[in-house]
């Protein structure tokens, strides 16, 4: 698995932009393998991550497996309560240019300021919000 550190910068510094207007949390995981559907790795990793613990259930987790080109966004309740089910397929639609081109920095960031512009509409930012996961990206195997 290859993924530069300008590439972890550019995404994580997406991650504190996207934040800035919204309560949602946003939380990138990337590994090399994904043995099924990246549907189904996603919901494993979001609880393992702890994203289902978030007062207003406003978590986004965008997965990639580099090797297996593999990816998936998934939401948690709340958010998807306020998103058509098709929203994180368009956004992911969005990102398929940029990972074509094995561009995986600029496609995960992309992917995550769309997020953000969502989540900034259905979760606005408040005075008294605190980061409630962290913006580092997560691993795997």
């Amino acid at each position: 698995m290859h993924i530069s550190q300008e590439q972890q910068a550019e995404i994580i510094q997406a991650i504190k932009e996207a934040e800035l207007g919204t309560s949602g949390e946003i939380r990138v995981h990337i590994e090399s393998h994904c043995e099924g559907h990246p549907i189904e790795r996603s919901k494993v990793l979001f609880f393992q991550l702890g994203m289902n613990q978030t007062d207003l259930q406003n978590g986004v987790l965008v997965y990639l497996a580099i090797k297996d080109r593999k990816y998936a966004i998934i939401g948690d309740k709340g958010i998807d309560a306020q998103v058509s089910p098709e929203f994180w397929e368009t956004i992911r639609d969005e990102m398929r240019p940029y990972l074509a081109k094995n561009e995986i920095g600029a496609g995960l960031a992309w992917g995550v300021r769309r997020i953000g512009e969502v989540l900034t509409n259905s979760f606005p930012y408040q005075k008294d919000d605190i980061n409630e996961l962290t913006d580092e990206l997560s691993f795997g195997a």
